[in-house]
């Protein structure tokens, strides 16, 4: 039978590869290294958050209206505009002024936009040797901050009216750093090989 492209079943497929190679390699590659007594203990992934800080977007509201349309195309969900929490006089910011956006992915929607991430993404950055494995918070999240959004296939490069990059936090429920960058690494996250 064949799929069309964008249908639900050409979708599900997609989303879970990454899901199957959880239960299928990583668990058990995880059990192996760390010796967990049970499945329960074995880290997963929780979330995906992405965000937008644009401290011009006070000045410059088109510049964020263009960012949150940018990023529901690359998230595929609707993001939320980020206000600032307190006024502070040098960088002339009010409190409740908009300065950026963010969007939380969780389930299908988070595999579907690591895949996309790895695999179509992440290949796209010109001279690209591996993402750094010391980017972790200490509990096993790990933020990844990109240049430019030009590198997602879903953004044309046509309408872009001006380049901005953004951080991609995946949060896990490791324990340790250890546990995160091991997680993360039997995904087929793409970590830069230590020299020496």
């Amino acid at each position: 039978m064949a799929i069309k492209k964008g249908s639900a079943t050409e979708s599900q497929r997609y989303v879970e590869s990454l899901r199957d190679k959880y239960t299928g390699h990583v668990v058990l590659e995880m059990t192996k290294e760390f010796g967990y007594k049970n499945r329960a203990q074995v880290p997963s992934l929780k979330k995906v958050v992405l965000n937008i800080g644009m401290g011009k977007a006070t000045a410059m509201v088109k510049m964020l209206e263009a960012a949150v349309k940018e990023l529901a195309d690359i998230a595929g969900q609707k993001p939320v505009i980020t206000r600032a929490k307190k006024s502070i006089a040098g960088f002339k910011l009010r409190e409740g002024v908009p300065i950026g956006c963010m969007v939380t992915l969780r389930g299908s929607h988070m595999y579907e936009f690591l895949e996309r991430l790895l695999f179509a993404a992440l290949p796209r950055i010109r001279d690209f040797r591996g993402i750094s494995p010391t980017a972790f918070d200490g509990r096993g999240n790990y933020t990844l901050g990109l240049k430019e959004q030009l590198i997602f296939p879903e953004i044309h490069y046509e309408g872009v009216t001006t380049l901005h990059g953004m951080d991609v936090t995946i949060v896990t429920s490791a324990r340790s750093n250890a546990e995160g960058l091991a997680l993360l690494k039997y995904f087929g996250f793409p970590f830069k090989k230590k020299e020496g």
